[in-house]
């Protein structure tokens, strides 16, 4: 196996982040539910994004790029972060960012992480509904490169085999926490779209030989087509730490139940579960991703689904500045 802490990385992360109990919503819920705090990464308010970024940001210093391009939502998390990181690590940023159509637009365009990524110094590309990020994106870091930069493409989610490495880090810091406070995990649950979080994870897992089941609750793709991405993506990381690929097979698990009209669009079970969470526990999820998941997971309690008893660990991939931009729907 290849050595992982010899991987280049840039520190930008607050880390380890804390993994904490979750009283009032466990009785609600009838299991043990435990948080992941990765909403506490730091960089402008924090999120998943930034542990992919610490190695995503090494590597374009080691291709000595001079500005970051990538592409999301207009109210991307990711786009958000990276152009945090871009602004502390010195680096010019362009982000490609597209509306989503059935988004409340009340406030979605001048709000939320979109505010946020101007405050940040980004320079903004705003597509509309249907337009095609990606062929955007790499003509732009062409006429880029044409006009004498040095663009450094970083992908939907930061969700390439590079930026997964920043959630098999987390896989370590979860395995350390629960081993230091003798908790048994029956299962993690988490929100997977772009695929880098929960395929990180799971390649966390195996490299430490950790058996510990990972739900991954799609925020954007039926269960099937959400499951071929992880997998793939798995077995490339676990093919770039010279593991054997063959370890992925049976390892994912995701369920695009929750997903409800498309991504971004609001679910009455999403605002539920957000509420819910926010007048329990003080705890602030977000519209897109951990809302939905954290509604799969009260389903999956309420069916039995997910014992009565068990522990559950939820990953809080953060968001929250994306509850602004959809204030009309709360």
């Amino acid at each position: 196996m290849k050595e992982f802490n010899q991987i280049p990385r840039l520190e930008l992360a607050h880390a380890p982040t804390a993994l904490e109990f979750a009283p009032r919503l466990s009785a609600d819920l009838g299991c043990n539910l435990y948080i992941k705090r990765d909403d506490c990464t730091g960089l402008a308010v924090g999120g998943n994004k930034t542990r992919k970024l610490e190695y995503l940001l090494a590597d374009a210093e080691f291709q000595q790029a001079d500005t970051l391009v990538t592409v999301g939502g207009l109210q991307s998390n990711h786009a958000r972060q990276t152009a945090a990181a871009a602004a502390k690590c010195g680096f010019a940023c362009e982000l490609v960012l597209e509306d989503i159509a059935a988004t409340p637009k009340a406030d979605y365009y001048s709000n939320g992480n979109i505010l946020l990524d101007g405050l940040l110094g980004a320079e903004i590309h705003q597509l509309g509904i249907g337009e095609d990020c990606n062929t955007y994106a790499a003509n732009l870091v062409d006429k880029l490169t044409i006009a004498g930069k040095k663009p450094y493409l970083i992908p939907l989610g930061g969700s390439n085999v590079t930026g997964s490495f920043g959630y098999i880090r987390c896989a370590n810091e979860i395995i350390q926490q629960a081993f230091t406070a003798n908790l048994h995990l029956d299962q993690i649950v988490v929100a997977t779209g772009s695929a880098g979080t929960q395929a990180g994870l799971l390649a966390g897992l195996i490299a430490a030989k950790v058996d510990i089941p990972v739900l991954g609750i799609s925020v954007s793709r039926s269960t099937e087509v959400q499951q071929r991405l992880v997998e793939t993506l798995l077995m490339q990381i676990l093919i770039e730490l010279e593991l054997d690929p063959d370890q992925a097979i049976g390892k994912v698990f995701t369920d695009g139940s929750y997903v409800g009209a498309g991504y971004g669009v609001a679910t009455d079970a999403m605002v539920v579960a957000v509420k819910r969470c926010a007048r329990l526990e003080g705890l602030l999820l977000d519209p897109v991703y951990t809302g939905k998941a954290m509604a799969g997971l009260m389903d999956l309690s309420a069916q039995g689904i997910i014992k009565p008893g068990s522990n559950q660990l939820f990953i809080h991939t953060g968001g929250s500045p994306a509850l602004y931009g959809y204030r009309g729907i709360f």
